[in-house]
Formats: structure tokens, sequence, C-alpha cells
């Protein structure tokens, strides 16, 4: 099926007063016992007005398309699904009759407060959210977009960028790493933004040559390789530094230490310069 047919399936509009994370949720799960459905799913979120019910409803029925909805708050509920009725758009509401049954068996009213399970899981979407984000950011890449990170890690290959930006982004934190290799300048950008924020990796010569050996190693690469003679680590490790102090970067020894303590060095680091949880760069990929 090619992409003209696939957008002249009927969409379905997944309508929210919160951002519609339970309800494509549900829908997908749907769909996925579909195979080769090829229906657009459009997620329409904070549905909160009049003005704006109507006008996904008119969308839905320009589009013959149907709307699922999570709509909490029982007036708004009401007011989208008479705006599909008078449209004649389908419509499947996914938590008015649920909510309604819990009311009355409990004999209280709901709280009809859209976003509280994105609310209840925001620990969870910034951790996601934070991982993408590193790993787009990886090993140089989209090194113009570093200044949207919270944590800028830089060093020579196998001074454990990545992993050490894995391991913060688990726990919520934007990384970028940037590699330093002689001959190749790194990018402007790496100098443009917070030097606070950046944090120059660096080790031990011996310990470097190890760690890239057991590479060697591993990826069949000749023995004389450049990579591990000691004479141009050296000269590496050396660039590093003199990158480390033309920006003014922080630089951690990470000779012999676990990711968790560099990590915790590294946080201990920023709360002290920007305060607790007041860091976070909070910018949009």
């Amino acid at each position: 099926m090619n992409a003209k047919d696939y957008f002249k399936k009927p969409p379905i509009y997944v309508v929210s007063g919160g951002k519609g994370l339970a309800g494509n949720a549900v829908v997908q799960s749907i769909l996925i016992q579909f195979p080769d459905n090829m229906i657009p799913v459009i997620i329409t979120p904070d549905i909160l007005t009049v003005e704006k019910a109507h006008g996904i409803a008119a969308q839905a029925a320009e589009d013959d398309g149907i709307v699922v909805h999570t709509m909490v708050a029982p007036d708004m509920r009401e007011m989208l699904v008479d705006a599909c009725e008078q449209r004649n758009v389908k419509h499947f509401d996914l938590v008015g009759e649920l909510s309604d049954y819990l009311s009355e068996l409990l004999g209280v009213q709901p709280i009809s407060k859209p976003g509280l399970y994105r609310l209840r899981n925001i620990e969870y979407f910034q951790r996601v959210k934070a991982i993408e984000f590193t790993m787009k950011h990886d090993d140089g890449n989209n090194a113009e977009k570093i200044a949207k990170a919270d944590i800028i890690l830089t060093g020579v290959s196998r001074t454990g960028k990545t992993p050490l930006s894995v391991y913060l982004a688990m726990f919520g934190w934007k990384v970028a790493n940037v590699p330093l290799v002689p001959g190749i300048p790194p990018p402007e950008t790496l100098f443009e933004v917070d030097p606070d924020r950046v944090f120059g990796l660096t080790i031990s010569l011996s310990y470097l040559i190890a760690q890239r050996s057991y590479r060697v190693k591993n990826l069949n690469m000749p023995a004389d390789t450049d990579y591990i003679d000691k004479r141009m680590v050296q000269k590496e490790l050396n660039y590093a530094n003199l990158i480390f102090e033309r920006g003014g970067f922080t630089i951690m020894n990470i000779t012999n230490r676990a990711i968790e303590s560099s990590a915790n060095d590294i946080l201990t680091i920023l709360t002290s310069r920007f305060g607790r949880d007041k860091w976070r760069m909070n910018v949009e990929q």
C-alpha cells in the first residue's frame, strides 16, 4: 500500500482535555490487532473550550473520520458529544461510562482534572524524553542543538562519555556528548554554551590505552594502530586538555571510577552552582 492509499483511510481523532496519552495508548493497542491497517491516528490534546470541541468535530466530519475521546470533565465531554452528533460524526467514549459508574459506586464525584495521568507519571515521561534527547545527541550528533542539554560531556574516545550520558539520562537529565579528535575542530557550539554545564572527561594514559586495547582486540583492529600508540594517545589527551582550558570547562578524571560516582559528582557540582532542581534547561527538542 502506498502513501496515497494511506491517506485515503478515514482518520481516528484521539481527543483529550489533557495530552491524549491514555487515549492514544488504547487506540494503538486495538489497531495493532489489525496488521497493516494504515489508519491515521491524530492526537488532539488540550480540548478545553466549546470552540475547540466544535472545531475538532468539524474537522473529523470533513475527513469522514471518527472521534475517540477521554474527556474527564463532564461538561466538556457533553459539549464534544453534542458537537459530534450535530455533524453525524461517530464518537467513542473511553472514560465516561466507567467514570460515571465509579462515581455512583463510591458516592463521590471525580476530580475531573485533565492531565492527572501525565502528572502522576511525570517522572517516567521526563526520563523517556531525556533518554531520547541523549540518544539523538550522542557522539557529537546534532551538535548545533547541544545548548538544549542540561549537561554536556566532552573528551577523547573511550573516556566513558556515552555510558555516563545514558546513566544520567535515566534519571531525567538531558545530556549531549561531544568527542574530541586531534585535527578535527570541535563544534563552535561547544564554546557558546554555558561552560558551567560542560564537563571535560579525562583519564590516565595507561588506563585509556588498556580500555582501547580491549576494543582493538574485540574489533580485530591492527595491533600497531595509532589508536593505542602511547605517543599518539598522549597527544590526544593533551589536545583535550587544551580544549577544556579554552572553554573553561570542569575537568573530571574518571580513571578507575564507577559511572555512579562520576554521575553523583556532576549532579552535586551542578546543584551547588544552580540550586537543587533549578538548573534543567526545560527546552523542547
